[in-house]
């Protein structure tokens, strides 16, 4: 583990405080309630252009990519990160199934590369320290959604 700076400890209580303003707040509830995407139709259904989960998604997508190309420079300790962030990770997961989609949509191959190489760290440096715990993660993801979903397929069903 390297030194951890009176700088990084206040940038990283910086990037905190961001994280509570209400905007991102709501941006980040709206994210995870709702971006289960697995393909390009399920993107433009649930982000259609100019609509407000297309806004909270950027909104979304442009804090952690920002937080990714923050903490990939050095600017920020990754270990000392890593000890009490993962959310980023969460939203890597979810944005997976449609990453090359979207890169090629773009023609950007770098298209939230900064997220992605960060998140592949963390996954070692988690996987390393509690083996199996990125998949147990993901199961309890998975779960989360499935009853998230239960109700609204009810919904539809009566």
């Amino acid at each position: 583990m390297g030194e951890v700076t009176n700088e990084q400890v206040n940038l990283m209580l910086r990037l905190f405080e961001e994280r509570r303003e209400a905007k991102l707040r709501d941006a980040r509830d709206w994210f995870a309630a709702n971006f289960h995407v697995k393909t390009e139709e399920d993107l433009l259904r649930v982000c259609p252009p100019g609509s407000q989960g297309s806004t909270y998604m950027r909104m979304v997508l442009g804090y952690w990519e920002m937080v990714a190309s923050i903490v990939n420079r050095g600017l920020i300790e990754e270990e000392f990160f890593f000890e009490s962030n993962g959310e980023q990770w969460v939203v890597w997961e979810q944005v997976k199934p449609v990453i090359g989609a979207w890169r090629a949509m773009f023609s950007s191959p770098n298209f939230l590369a900064n997220l992605e190489k960060h998140c592949g760290r963390l996954e070692a440096w988690r996987e390393k320290r509690s083996p199996g715990s990125n998949e147990a993660i993901r199961k309890v993801m998975a779960q989360m959604r499935q009853a998230a979903q239960a109700p609204k397929a009810q919904a539809a069903a009566s």
